[in-house]
């Protein structure tokens, strides 16, 4: 039963430390005007990276969804990629996306931030520390 009980609480830590971004790389970023710090960084990845794994979205939205980086970002990650909305008020749960992203992979890596905001058209350009 002790043998059961030990494996169990492995498993679990290893569940919870499988589900989570790696925390390392975040770090505070500025997207046009707004800045973020590096804990609502990481609150964003990791919601995105729970909505990921879970195959479910953030409210009626539509994030996380694929990025196809078109836009050429040399994020510090491969991809495959996964766009979810960061919020300075909180982490997004549906509604407005507003302008600004974070990137995570498909392994919940964190790749970077990027924003609508001084961008043409749809397209996206790099938060500080994304390029």
């Amino acid at each position: 039963m002790l043998f059961f009980k030990s494996f169990a609480s492995l498993a679990a830590l290893v569940s919870v430390a499988v589900a989570s971004p790696i925390e390392s790389r975040q770090s505070a970023t500025r997207c046009g005007s707004t800045s973020y710090s590096a804990a609502q960084v990481r609150a964003a990845a990791n919601a995105a990276c729970n909505y990921y794994q879970s195959g479910d979205t953030a409210g009626s939205s539509t994030y996380p969804h694929t990025f196809n980086n078109r836009e050429g970002f040399d994020f510090i990650v491969n991809g495959p990629y996964q766009e979810f909305p960061i919020k300075t008020g909180g982490v997004y749960t549906g509604g407005s996306p507003g302008a600004d992203r974070v990137v995570i992979n498909t392994s919940c890596q964190y790749a970077g931030a990027i924003t609508h905001t001084g961008a043409s058209g749809n397209n996206f350009v790099g938060c500080t520390g994304t390029s």
